[in-house]
């Protein structure tokens, strides 16, 4: 079975070493399975009831809705502002939780891993994703967990792809999500 995980990344910055693990992912996911690193999140308009209408929803929001209804799966890469959620990403949930109860989620499996300068990697932020996501309809797959720390250190000078350790982790990350929508098609 050919599983669709769309990867959200919730650092808008071009060095960001959560893009790059999402690229780690989208580069090394197994067989059946494709990682779509979505494109486009900075354009998303805050969510707002006013402009969420239908066939009237801004093109970017359009965009990001199309890419999850045709997704299996879902992987977020969450790191910690300010020992929470970014924006980017919180938006990306309210946008993907509406039409209210036939949002993109929708049972649909979820993880969240990512990598921040800290001693903790972010697990703030990721915890505070779960929850949002859990709350917006997605099946988070809470014992799927990979939080990095000392980003800034670690990913320096070495593109996470070619961490072996990490690259071994974001491999069985991408691997248990594929098997977890695996599992619900039988």
């Amino acid at each position: 079975m050919s599983v669709r995980i769309l990867a959200l990344v919730g650092s808008l910055r071009a060095g960001s070493h959560n893009r790059q693990l999402a690229e780690a992912a989208v580069k090394l996911a197994p067989q059946g399975a494709e990682v779509e690193l979505f494109e486009g999140l900075a354009d998303v308009p805050f969510y707002n009831e006013d402009i969420d209408i239908k066939g009237h929803v801004p093109a970017a929001a359009a965009k990001l809705r199309q890419a999850a209804q045709a997704s299996n799966a879902f992987l977020f890469f969450s790191p910690e502002y300010n020992g929470t959620i970014p924006a980017v990403l919180k938006n990306a949930i309210d946008w993907l939780s509406r039409p209210y109860g036939a949002g993109a989620f929708d049972g649909k499996p979820v993880a969240v891993i990512g990598t921040a300068f800290g001693q903790y990697g972010g697990v703030w932020a990721q915890d505070d994703t779960r929850k949002a996501v859990g709350i917006a309809g997605g099946k988070v797959v809470e014992d799927i967990k990979l939080s990095i720390p000392g980003s800034v250190t670690r990913f320096a000078e070495t593109h996470p792809v070619d961490d072996a350790e990490v690259a071994a982790q974001v491999t069985e990350v991408v691997s248990r999500l594929h098997a977890d929508v695996a599992s619900l098609s039988n």
